[in-house]
């Protein structure tokens, strides 16, 4: 598979997410091994082997909820017939499959490096964005194309004004809704920069302005740029937490202080917007025999009583069920 780390990268560089799935325990029989891997894409395909049918769609759901939640999580698959143990905040599930194995799985996800964008050839700027590459930012730098020349801070890239709606377009659905704006050209292109990110899906949007100036640029781009009041709502200004500031570096500081409470209030919210947008799991059936969820659009494994279909995760299951129908069909009921 490239290696581990080698596609973890693809997909950071990509501005894509992917949740990694590794085997770190096992208990035979079971078909995986210590340190075989899956990767999970927030569309539902999987690539690589962490067991077989039972274990497999576990690994999924949840590797699409640890990317949904931005979270990682350790899944323990245990046989149904095992005692209860402590979680510890792990997830701990019964597998019901006749192997009588036990796996534990680690789920994390890898999402796309956030982006603090800067808009603006000024101190406040340049200060931010020297700021932002030791908390691990991916820095974008937007000036005007005559400015570029001046903008010298270490930042991932520095991107002229008239690219910027390009730019924005050309993002990920994930990268775009990661992404911190900071207006900061004090007026020279505020209206431009701020038309092009608006209804970009930014996770975050400031502009550097008194309470005056910035009502005005909102009150334009809602009279002439055509934006609505709830989209120009969207937008912080004055940015930056009030500690009195003043030199630019203290300004700078302040915004990046918002950002980061901003960011550990989104991840706390008990209605925190999704890390990432995933395909949501369809309608599922239960296996009547090993209890296992069962995609119903997916299985080819199914049985009919008394006018009912069942499904199964394997022919084990299927053919356990053909043995005594009435039995099963009752317990699931």
């Amino acid at each position: 598979m490239n290696g581990f780390w080698g596609r973890v990268r693809e997909a950071e560089e990509a501005g894509a997410a992917v949740a990694s799935a590794t085997v770190v325990s096992r208990r035979a029989p079971v078909s995986s091994h210590v340190g075989d891997r899956a990767f999970v894409y927030p569309d539902g395909r999987m690539e690589g082997f962490v067991g077989g049918a039972c274990s497999r769609e576990i690994v999924r759901r949840h590797a699409l909820e640890a990317l949904r939640t931005g979270r990682a999580r350790l899944v323990k698959i245990r046989p149904a017939s095992a005692p209860a143990e402590e979680a510890d905040g792990d997830v701990v599930l019964p597998m019901g499959c006749v192997s009588e194995g036990a796996a534990d799985i680690y789920i994390e996800p890898h999402l796309p490096r956030p982006t603090l964008m800067v808009v603006g050839s000024t101190p406040v700027a340049a200060t931010l964005g020297r700021l932002g590459q030791p908390l691990d930012y991916r820095v974008v730098r937007v000036v005007e194309e005559d400015e570029m020349r001046d903008v010298a801070d270490g930042a991932t890239l520095v991107l002229p004004l008239g690219d910027l709606p390009a730019f924005v377009d050309g993002m990920t659905p994930a990268s775009r809704s990661r992404m911190m704006v900071v207006v900061a050209s004090q007026g020279h292109y505020d209206d431009e920069a701020l038309a092009a990110v608006l209804r970009s899906g930014a996770e975050f949007i400031g502009l550097l302005a008194s309470r005056a100036r910035g009502a005005a640029v909102l009150a334009a781009l809602h009279d002439v740029g055509g934006f609505s009041l709830a989209e120009t709502s969207l937008v912080r200004t004055p940015v930056g937490i009030d500690i009195g500031a003043k030199e630019p570096g203290e300004v700078a500081v302040s915004i990046l202080a918002e950002i980061i409470a901003h960011q550990i209030e989104r991840q706390a919210s008990a209605r925190m917007q999704p890390a990432v947008e995933v395909e949501r799991p369809g309608a599922t059936a239960v296996d009547p025999v090993c209890k296992m969820d069962v995609d119903p659009g997916a299985s080819r494994r199914t049985a009919e009583h008394q006018g009912e279909t069942y499904y199964f995760c394997g022919p084990g299951c299927r053919a356990a069920f053909l043995r005594e129908p009435a039995a099963y069909a009752a317990s699931s009921a």
